[in-house]
């Protein structure tokens, strides 16, 4: 027994020589403050009247205690309200009144799946925590919450403390058994209610004390209340009771018999319809449903009368969807259910008046005596018009019924407008399994109602406790109330002063009258009986713990008890692998006392002994103590799926970055030199082929690096897609040179002029840069790009007559050319110039602004006519002259052709356009004295090879950055690796590049690998998991945010490429006028690389790479290489194959056909138990067989995808990447799949015991044989089928590779039979989705996001596209979201291309 029988105040653990003292507010009254300092004290009960300000005192208690739960404090206050809506409205009374930080908590925030960290977390922020009773109940059952942490525990309305309710757990479970074991840091304990009974009430004062005293000493409380009403009548007013009478008077007996047959009639009819259903639990549901219905037609007519049962049937069969809420909706049942309504709404309307002008208001005495309404109606039509000269009417009029409150609203909505403008509205609780109102709607009707623009509110007992409603000048008890409770609380909703309190009891029914005079007196009872035994201790309290059937987790102090049990094994049970057919549940047989839990749940069966009355929750309470001890549930008994599942939601939720560097090659970078040091530099001849015929022929150039290149890069052959066709590059290794500062400033200010020329034609620009010119003594991108000698010039690489034509001075080259073949002068803007000075040359001419390249003198002078595009023809000199206003001075000497610098283009596209001819404006003809030489001598041969340069570079980069990656990706290997550096490159190119090759192939092949690794390994470590479990681990190693993260950590992003190559921003190796800062950085294997600055980089982006990687690592090195790279990323796995350990003593000849399944596979099974395992779906609840086909199919799955993926890859080498995905799309598909089984038959051996299943498959039997394809693969479907379907065969897949010791061999000879034909390149399709995105695309039409919508187990998905100003859009419903975007996206291609072939 309870050691502690006086009533104490509990310890608060604060210094002694503090005391608590009252935090109250200014305007709080005496009785508050009395009420304040009685809570200080000791555990209360504030029992006061509706309206008298109990908040407040809970407020001022939480500012008494808030120097102990401001953070960083460990302890909070914890506000409990019965219901939800009470959540905010509480939350907000507090934030107002306190500083103190709040957190709300309700069920519809996925409370119920949060984890200890995230409850730690809110505990951390806030200080107060409001929440509904069951949460906190849940928290501490799981350990989440101590009541130690909790300094001050308010519970709202605790009057509901009673039985199994949340409130009495809490305190039974929990305070109880604390205050037992002598603990002294429990929470102060504060109750609020407006009546501390629930019951109906006793006859005498004896049952009003006993109730009192069972709730003081449950909640370890004492009650505290006014002495009498007087005290509180000061501040608020009391209504005035009033009963009133109405006489019984049923319809007329003969209209109601008749209309009661139609009615039982018609119920009958439409529950005769629902037998076309096989499912038995379905039919059950629906018949429950439709008497639900019947019934309340049947109350209606009684009760109220036939115009109002008609309003019903009109509410059930208009309104179904907006008020009607199933517990499982489903089309035919809501057809079938506003069907039944309909029929009944048009039998009753038949004995309505006929007459269009006809009102329910016309007459209403005269429409009591025909039955349209009731007496009782009557009586509350003449109470409310009692008031209709009240100006400011506020009126609730508590109803029992939801259907009630419906039909009343509709005859006052009707009836009032007549007399007044009073408007009237409905709110009924959503918990009543027919009606639903979102809170959002209940809210809105509120706060209309405070505003006044709704003067009455017809209310079931939602309106009775808490909600803060304006107060009411008229409260109407249409229903009586049904406990005491009720009626107080309903009767303080009228707090206006002079408000009236309105009874409503029929005549001669003296026991309703009797109880209602009882309840009247109640509260002076209550309060008497309360201060009389103020004084008395609490008695002590049994906890649910003492009776030792519990279970507790020692580690956390998590508690499961004989009566939380139940709940948490039908949790458990729900968080378990489901499908459309089956919904695993326990299932307890009361002939054995065994409780038979699903396939999935590891455990077997439960035999239960002892109290025969409780044998259930027996069994229960002992499945929970397995089901923790071998890891199902946690150690805050949560089942492990859910902590699986936000371990992968939280993985998915980690904040990702997308500011990612770009990485430098770092041998493309060095430190600064002295100046009096000389360079050492690689030479690499970049040999150029045209493959193509053109005036311009191109030349070598010659590539400088500080260091060597990779043997890959230095021996590196690949094509420019350019105008005329492609060019041939390849490079080869000429040795080292040592170059002096002035040689290596002078190829710096040549290539720095040579493509600034060719990339923007900037003069002004290059003069900036080359002011500046000078070896940094920063970091920089150091690498020489000159043009090589000819075949004739050898042994010589480097061309430095070309080189030191960014030197030209006419007083040099005067030195030079003694014996030049062309001694004529011409008048240049800079002066007289030998004409070998100008032929060969770049020159720039100011009068337009452009730069040119002289490749010959003319035979034409300023006199010579120019032919114009119009056909005339005039002198040079006049064009000029008109034109560009310029006289020529020098009109005889002979005119220069210039040809216009090449553009530099990106080369490296996939899909370049190709030109036929050049521009005829390309070549023009320059006077002399308009032009200056900025380079001489220099050919257009070497502008035209070095406008291909800047795309050789970028190819040269980013196979730069393939080979620091892949070293440090193979120092990680153990074994020696070989990986070529282009398919490192192919595995950072994303599509965005638009290059000839990227990621997509190599990242299906690594997906489908990775998928198939992370797979097996699970499948094999835990022998015990389901499927579910099995799926959440394994996304939490293949999802793109798991794969983004371990990417991150590697620091891969990087190396990423996702744009295509801009020749405009590329570096000028050498020209520091950008003030582009390069910053070092240390790679994951400590080694250098460089950062030039961020770019975005999309989380999936680096999930691709890094699977793209893992694919490109399994297609050269084989598994093992694929494997020492997930090792490299942290991912541990083994393809070594480990026994099956199984516990399946089953006969499998006695369940399926043996011989003729082997023969159908070609395989002959070791353990046949497997097949039967493979074949059994998870309704096939017989303990003959303890598993079903879940795990299996899960790594079925995995080995199947894999399989058909890499057959693929090899089979057809060279597939462009985006046509490998499209392939195996449509071939590893449960569509695909589903229609393999439905050929070879194997829907005939799958066991189950699923009504809906047998249907759906008998269905798709009868419909196979209409579809047009015979393949197996693709998209041509527009039905869904079964999913069980495609399940078995991945499950026969698993199967076959555990039985054969994981050999994928032996699975994909037995499978590729039964999937044939595969998929080829000829024979595969676009998925319509994406051949409608990418058509989109490529005619840039305006595609909009698809519209989903669901209800009812149906999808309605809507495609819409506008095209040239027409708008094309299709919606399709199909059971499966998918085949409805499918099909939806099908018709919509369809019709844009039916419109194009027209236009």
């Amino acid at each position: 027994m309870l050691q502690r029988e006086d009533m104490e105040p509990v310890s608060m653990e604060i210094d002694g020589s503090q005391q608590l003292s009252a935090d109250s507010l200014p305007f709080a009254r005496n009785y508050q403050l009395e009420a304040l300092e009685k809570a200080i004290k000791q555990n209360t009960i504030v029992y006061l009247e509706t309206g008298s300000g109990k908040t407040l005192i809970a407020i001022m208690l939480l500012r008494t205690y808030a120097h102990l739960l401001r953070k960083p404090s460990p302890y909070i206050a914890v506000f409990l309200v019965p219901k939800v809506v009470l959540v905010s409205q509480q939350g907000e009374a507090v934030k107002m009144n306190t500083d103190l930080n709040v957190g709300m908590y309700w069920g519809d925030m996925g409370v119920d799946f949060w984890n200890a960290e995230l409850w730690k977390k809110e505990i951390d922020k806030h200080e107060v925590l409001i929440m509904t009773p069951a949460i906190l109940l849940d928290g501490l059952r799981c350990s989440f919450f101590k009541l130690s942490m909790i300094k001050v525990l308010i519970l709202d309305e605790c009057h509901h403390a009673k039985g199994n309710d949340p409130y009495a757990c809490i305190m039974k479970e929990f305070y109880h058994h604390q205050l037992y074991s002598g603990k002294s840091d429990l929470p102060r304990i504060f109750g609020m209610t407006a009546s501390p009974i629930k019951t109906k009430g006793g006859a005498t004062d004896v049952s009003y004390r006993k109730a009192i005293q069972e709730l003081e000493n449950l909640m370890h409380s004492k009650v505290y209340t006014c002495a009498n009403e007087s005290v509180l009548s000061e501040f608020i007013p009391f209504s005035t009771p009033k009963f009133k009478f109405y006489r019984h008077k049923e319809i007329p007996y003969a209209l109601y018999e008749h209309l009661t047959k139609e009615l039982t009639i018609l119920k009958d009819k439409h529950q005769l319809s629902l037998k076309i259903l096989d499912d038995e639990a379905a039919v059950e549901s629906m018949c429950k449903k439709i008497m639900k219905v019947f019934s309340a037609f049947e109350f209606c007519l009684g009760e109220l009368g036939v115009w109002l049962a008609v309003k019903a049937a009109k509410s059930f069969s208009c309104n179904a969807i907006d008020h009607f809420l199933w517990e499982k909706p489903d089309l035919l049942g809501d057809r079938i259910v506003k069907n039944f309504s309909l029929d009944v709404c048009t039998k009753f309307s038949a004995f309505l008046p006929t007459n269009p002008a006809w009102t329910i208001g016309d007459d209403v005495k005269g429409n009591v005596d025909a039955g349209l309404m009731t007496e009782k109606v009557l009586c509350l039509i003449e109470s409310l018009l009692e008031y209709r000269d009240l100006n400011d009417l506020r009126c609730i009029i508590f109803v029992e019924r939801v259907i009630t409150a419906i039909v009343v609203q509709s005859l006052l909505s009707e009836f009032l407008p007549k007399h007044n403008n009073w408007k009237t509205k409905y709110m009924a609780g959503n918990h009543n399994g027919l009606q639903y109102q979102t809170r959002k709607l209940q809210n809105e009707i509120v706060d209309e109602f405070r505003k006044g623009m709704v003067n009455i509110i017809v209310a079931t007992s939602i309106l009775e406790e808490g909600l803060d409603v304006q107060s009411c000048n008229l409260v109407i008890r249409f229903d009586p109330s049904a406990t005491v409770c009720s009626f107080i609380q309903s009767r303080g909703r009228a707090r206006r002063q002079n408000s009236d309190y309105i009874l409503m009891v029929k005549s001669g029914d003296l026991s309703t009258y009797s109880r209602l005079e009882k309840y009247l007196g109640s509260g002076e009872i209550m309060r008497k009986e309360s201060l009389s035994h103020a004084s008395l201790p609490c008695s002590p309290v049994e906890s649910d713990l003492c009776d030792g059937y519990f279970y507790c987790v020692e580690s956390t102090g998590a508690i499961v008890t004989l009566h939380s049990s139940v709940r948490l094994i039908y949790f458990y049970c729900s968080r378990l692998p489901s499908d459309e057919y089956f919904k695993p549940t326990p299932r307890w047989d009361n002939e054995t006392c065994t409780l038979h839990l699903p396939k999935s749940c590891p455990l077997p069966a439960i035999h239960a002994q002892g109290n025969v009355k409780i044998l259930k929750q027996i069994a229960c309470l002992e499945a929970c103590k397995k089901l923790h001890q071998i890891g199902a549930l946690t150690d805050n008994l949560v089942p492990d799926t859910v902590v699986e599942e936000d371990d992968a939601q939280e993985t998915g939720s980690q904040q990702y970055d997308d500011e990612q560097p770009s990485y430098i090659p770092v041998e493309m970078v060095r430190p600064f030199i002295p100046k009096d040091a000389s360079i050492l530099y690689h030479c690499y001849r970049i040999e150029l082929k045209q493959n193509f015929e053109y005036e311009t022929p191109v030349h070598d150039v010659v590539l400088c690096m500080r260091s060597e290149l990779d043997y890959d890069i230095a021996n590196l052959k690949f094509d420019l897609q350019v105008d005329r066709g492609s060019l041939s590059v390849s490079f080869k290794y000429e040795g080292v040179i040592s170059l002096n500062h002035k040689q290596v400033m002078v190829s710096r200010r040549f290539q720095i002029t040579l493509f600034r020329m060719l990339m923007d034609h900037n003069l002004a620009k290059l003069r900036e840069d080359l002011d500046g010119l000078d070896l940094g003594e920063n970091l920089e991108i150091d690498y020489l790009l000159l043009p090589a000698t000819s075949v004739d010039q050898r042994p010589f690489v480097i061309d430095w007559r070309s080189v030191t034509s960014v030197l030209f001075s006419c007083e040099e080259y005067e030195k030079d050319h003694i014996n030049c073949s062309l001694p004529k002068y011409l008048h240049t803007k800079d002066g007289l110039r030998c004409a070998c000075m100008l032929k060969n040359s770049l020159v720039y001419t100011p009068h337009n602004n452009h730069v040119y390249c002289i490749t010959d003198i003319l035979n034409l002078n300023g006199n010579s006519l120019l032919k114009l595009k119009n056909g005339r023809n005039i002198p040079y000199k006049n064009y000029y002259e008109e034109r560009h206003g310029i006289n020529l001075w020098f009109e005889k000497e002979s005119l220069l052709n210039g040809r216009k610098v090449f553009k530099v283009q990106n080369c490296l596209l996939r899909c370049k356009q190709r030109k036929e001819r050049e521009s005829s404006n390309m070549s023009v003809e320059l006077p002399p004295e308009l032009c200056s030489i900025i380079m001489s001598p220099i050919s257009l041969s070497t502008f035209y090879s070095f406008s291909f340069v800047p795309s050789i570079m970028h190819r040269v980069e980013s196979l730069l950055l393939a080979v620091n990656l892949k070293r440090m990706l193979l120092d990680h290997c153990t074994q020696n690796v070989v990986i070529p550096t282009i398919k490192v490159l192919e595995a950072i190119t994303t599509k965005e590049c638009q290059e000839v090759f990227h990621l997509e192939s190599l990242e299906t092949l690594g997906d489908s690998f990775l998928k198939y690794a992370a797979s097996q390994q699970l499948f094999k470590t835990y022998h015990n998991l389901h499927e579910g479990l099995l799926s959440a681990k394994k996304d939490k190693i293949i999802s793109n945010a798991a794969l983004c993260i371990r990417g991150c950590n590697r620091k891969l992003p990087g190396f990423i490429r996702n744009e295509s190559f801009d020749p405009k921003k590329w570096f000028i190796p050498g020209d520091n006028s950008t003030n582009k800062s390069i910053k070092e950085e240390y790679l994951f294997n400590t080694k250098k690389i460089y950062i030039s600055g961020k770019r975005k980089v999309k989380c999936k982006r680096v999930a691709d790479v890094v699977e793209a990687l893992i694919g490109a690592f399994l297609s050269t090195g084989g598994e093992v290489a694929a494997v020492m790279f997930l090792d490299w990323l942290g991912i541990n796995v083994d393809l070594v194959h480990v026994p099956y350990e199984r516990n399946f003593a089953v006969q499998p000849e006695k369940h399926i056909n043996i011989r003729h399944l082997e023969s159908q596979l070609n395989y002959s099974f070791n353990d046949p138990s497997l097949l039967v395992e493979a074949l059994t779906h998870g309704s096939y609840m017989l303990p003959q067989i303890p598993r079903c086909y879940q795990r299996l199919e899960f790594l079925g799955d995995a080995v199947l995808d894999y399989l058909i993926t890499i057959h693929l890859y090899y089979k057809f080498p060279g597939l462009s990447p985006g046509l490998l995905t499209d392939m195996r799309s449509a071939q590893v598909n449960n569509d695909c799949y589903a229609r393999c089984s439905v050929k070879a038959g194997l829907h005939k051996h799958i066991l189950h015991l699923s009504r809906h299943l047998h249907k759906h498959i008998a269905e798709t039997i009868d419909n196979f044989g209409k579809l047009s394809s015979e393949s197996t693969f693709g998209w041509e479907t527009e039905t869904s089928f079964p999913k069980v379907l495609g399940d078995v065969i991945e499950s026969l897949a698993g199967a076959i590779f555990v039985d054969s010791g994981y050999s994928k061999e032996k699975v994909f000879e037995s499978i590729r039979p039964l999937l044939e034909p595969l998929v080829t390149p000829e024979t595969v399709k676009q998925h319509p989705a994406k051949e409608l995105n990418e058509l989109c695309q490529q005619m840039h039409y305006d595609m909009k996001k698809p519209v989903k919508c669901s209800g009812r187990g149906q999808t309605s998905v809507t495609i819409e596209v506008k095209a040239n100003g027409v708008t094309y859009k299709h919606t399709e419903k199909s059971s499966d979201k998918d085949i409805a975007k499918k099909v939806a996206c099908k018709k919509v291609l369809k019709a844009l291309k039916q419109a194009n072939s027209l236009n």
